[in-house]
Formats: structure tokens, sequence, C-alpha cells
């Protein structure tokens, strides 16, 4: 197993989430949450963030996929950053499969009804959480990257173990990073180890094989996109664990092109929402 270990400088940020949000009013949306800056331990504000990606390239927003809040709060984020960056922002999805992008990009572009989009692009169950994103992106011509690796292939790994891409043709492989693909070990092992109890050597270690192809696409498609966007600025939306401690698909993208420029958003519920534990979110954030 090969050590993936890129060197991360990155800004992070911390929401915490006070209780669900049902309906959507944004006037009252601000009491559901807090956002502290990890490096202060102070609050800060989406504007804050969004000014903050002049010096950035990719905002990682790690959310729980239940979230309502946060998916708000994703929104939000989207539509002040094409605000402030016109024309120069772009969404990249764990919830969309690079073998989707023409479709996608179909019904960006208004060529296909939404039921042949949702479809063919095999949206997620709780599609109508991201429903706003997709929208947003078709109304304002923004870029929409399919970021994670075809379910069939991770379910692959997971059986037949990483070296089993090896032997799927060029289409297949075209999907993918360029194979084979390094695994992490230290942190990132340590934490998928404490989720599964302690069960994560072989056969379990093709579960983690899994989770680090998922990983290492999301990494690679965003590289790939910016490579040709230099100048673009890109909302990444992905599960928390993918991202935490900026490791997982961030270290991913980092070890693909180790010039790129990242924010990193952990979003959790939490008791503590007027005042952190900061000893409880330390490891998880900075």
């Amino acid at each position: 197993m090969a050590r993936l270990t890129p060197s991360i400088k990155t800004l992070s940020f911390l929401f915490l989430i006070f209780s669900p949000l049902f309906g959507i009013c944004q006037d009252s949306l601000s009491a559901h949450y807090k956002i502290f800056n990890t490096k202060t331990q102070k609050t800060t504000s989406l504007d804050d963030i969004v000014r903050d990606m002049n010096k950035a390239d990719v905002l990682f927003f790690g959310e729980e996929h239940n979230d309502s809040t946060g998916h708000q709060l994703e929104y939000i984020l989207l539509k002040k950053m094409e605000e402030h960056y016109p024309g120069k922002t772009a969404l990249s999805m764990e919830m969309f499969e690079t073998d989707c992008q023409t479709v996608l990009n179909e019904y960006l572009a208004g060529l296909i009804r939404d039921k042949n989009f949702e479809t063919d692009a095999r949206v997620w169950p709780n599609y109508d959480d991201y429903r706003q994103l997709i929208e947003f992106a078709k109304e304002n011509k923004l870029p929409v990257i399919a970021a994670n690796a075809p379910a069939r292939y991770a379910n692959m790994v997971n059986r037949l173990g990483l070296n089993s891409l090896q032997q799927l043709d060029e289409t297949g492989k075209s999907y993918l990073p360029p194979l084979p693909i390094d695994t992490a070990t230290g942190r990132y092992l340590e934490k998928f180890d404490q989720i599964m109890g302690g069960h994560s050597a072989l056969p379990g270690i093709q579960m983690y094989q899994a989770q680090n192809l998922w990983d290492a696409t999301m990494g690679w498609s965003i590289a790939k996109f910016i490579k040709t966007h230099r100048d673009y600025k890109v909302l990444q939306i992905n599960g928390g664990f993918h991202s935490e401690e900026k490791l997982g698909a961030a270290a991913q993208l980092l070890h693909y092109d180790p010039k790129v420029r990242i924010i990193n958003i952990a979003v959790y519920s939490d008791d503590s929402f007027t005042n952190p534990d900061w000893s409880k979110f330390s490891k998880r954030t900075f």
C-alpha cells in the first residue's frame, strides 16, 4: 500500500449546526448555525469565507448528507461565490459519478428533460436536497463536475481489491484517476479503522481501498478541471469523512496538484453550539 502524505496548507472553518431546519426561510437560517475560524477559534461569516477564496482555489464543504441546514448553506455559498467571482465559479459534487458527466452537461445545457436527467445521471434518493444547486448552476451557466467514481467500480474494488481496476478497458479506466491509485496510511487509515471497530484488516482492507478510490477520483476530477480553468473557484460538496482533517479527497487533490490552495469546511451537529468544546474538534478540523 503506497503512502499518501502530501504537504497540506489550508484554511479551515468549523460549522456547528444547532438543529435541523425544516422549510426554507433565509431570515431564520442564521439561528440554526455558527461558523468558527479554526485558527482563531472565533466566529466568522459566509461572506468572510467567500472573500478568503481570493487566495484559494477549492472550497471543500464536508456535509452531513441528511442536514437540511447544511444544504441551505451550500446553496448560499454557491450563490455568493458566483456573485463575488462571476463567470469563474464551478461546482463539484460527490453525488454525481464521472461516467454521468455527459448527461449532466446535457441537462445543464437545456438539451434533456428533468426526468431523463434524473434517471440517466442516477441521482441520489435525496436529490431534492441538491436540486437547487443544480438549477442555480443551470440558470447561471456554471460548470458542474461529476466528481465521484462509478459505484460499480467501488463495488468491484470492495470485492476484488484495487488491482482489479487494471482489468478494465480503456473506456472504463477513463472514468478513473491514473492507475495504480495511491492509498493513504497514517491518520486516515486510523480514522477508518475506528469507524470499522478495528476490523479494517484483510479482507476488510478492500473496503478501505474502495474509500480511497472515491477520494482519489474526486481529487483527480477537481485537479483535471483546475488544470484547464486555473482562474476558477471550485465549491466541492462531499460527505464529511471525505475531507475531515483535510484528508481523503482533499489530500488526494493535493497529490494530483500540489500547488492547489484549499479552504476546508467541516460541519457538525453539536450541543456546544454557542461555545465549542475545542478539545473535541481540534483534531477533526485543523
